[in-house]
């Protein structure tokens, strides 16, 4: 090789040096990008979408609207959610996976009673499915509330629910001080709420007691009419003043038995929306519970 070619081969090296160098310096630049584009897309709040009642209510009370992608097919029944008026404004989802796949959530919040099938296979798709065991008492309500309120990344807004129930239980727990009262919380065709129910856990919160530890009833079960009168609780629960029966379910609660032992003098009458699921509506229970005590003048 000539001396004259040295200096050609030279810069000929220097420029695929820096040839290779500009191309690691922009690939490292597209990856920094790509992270930066990759954590702020992390950092958004996770899109949600719920496919059972309760977890409804928990969702709609703590996420931002924009988070919810859908709701059960149950959350606009007025008669069990607290929440259905507000429900109508988001998607009903059918209760089945695949409107859920197609709208792809971050997130798809249910309970383990939630069908088997439909979870099973969200999480086969590659889901995150979330589930919520039933609350059967204010400190399983309270896990639930911090629980949703970090999943959807708000947990501010769950400790103030917490707070506000806190402070129903304090002025219910005044309120009833002086009055210990046995309360039967009774529902259509006789069916009873236990000593391990959250009905239950909302009388003791007051100070009141379940009468139902008199029949022997743990978790809830249905009582024969001659057991109810027997077991002469000082007032009985129940979610509906009607004094038409609908149908035979209904019925019971208006046998001539019961109305002559327990006129509207001695029923508390607290809305079934507000009780079938742990939640912020609990606040809004134990204040119903409070003012019927006052209008039957139990306090």
């Amino acid at each position: 090789m000539s001396r004259l070619s040295r200096p050609h081969l030279f810069r000929n090296a220097i420029r695929a040096d820096f040839a290779a160098r500009s191309i690691d310096l922009a690939a490292a630049v597209l990856a920094f990008a790509i992270g930066i584009v990759t954590l702020a897309h992390a950092a958004d709040p996770p899109r949600v979408a719920s496919i059972n009642l309760c977890t409804d209510q928990l969702l709609m009370a703590l996420a931002d609207p924009a988070q919810i992608v859908g709701l059960s097919p149950y959350s606009r029944d007025a008669v069990r959610s607290h929440a259905a008026d507000e429900a109508k404004n988001y998607r009903r989802l059918s209760g089945e996976a695949e409107d859920v796949l197609i709208l792809g959530p971050d997130v798809v919040v249910a309970t383990p009673y939630t069908k088997h099938a439909t979870r099973e296979l969200l999480k086969q798709q590659g889901m995150r499915v979330a589930e919520f065991d039933v609350a059967k008492s204010i400190d399983d309500v309270k896990d639930q509330i911090r629980r949703m309120g970090d999943l959807v990344r708000h947990p501010d807004r769950a400790e103030m629910q917490i707070a506000r129930l806190d402070a129903a239980i304090a002025r219910a727990r005044k309120a009833t001080a002086r009055k210990r009262y046995q309360v039967l919380a009774l529902s259509r065709r006789g069916w009873v709420s236990g000593a391990d129910s959250l009905a239950s856990t909302l009388l003791s919160a007051t100070g009141l007691t379940n009468a139902a530890s008199r029949l022997g009833i743990r978790y809830g079960g249905f009582a024969k009419l001659e057991t109810i009168v027997a077991a002469r609780p000082d007032l009985i629960l129940i979610s509906d003043g009607s004094n038409i029966a609908e149908d035979q379910g209904s019925a019971l609660l208006l046998h001539p038995a019961l109305e002559k032992m327990y006129p509207p003098s001695r029923r508390i009458i607290v809305p079934e929306d507000l009780t079938v699921c742990g939640g912020p509506m609990l606040a809004d229970a134990l204040e119903r519970l409070v003012a019927e005590l006052e209008r039957i003048g139990g306090l």
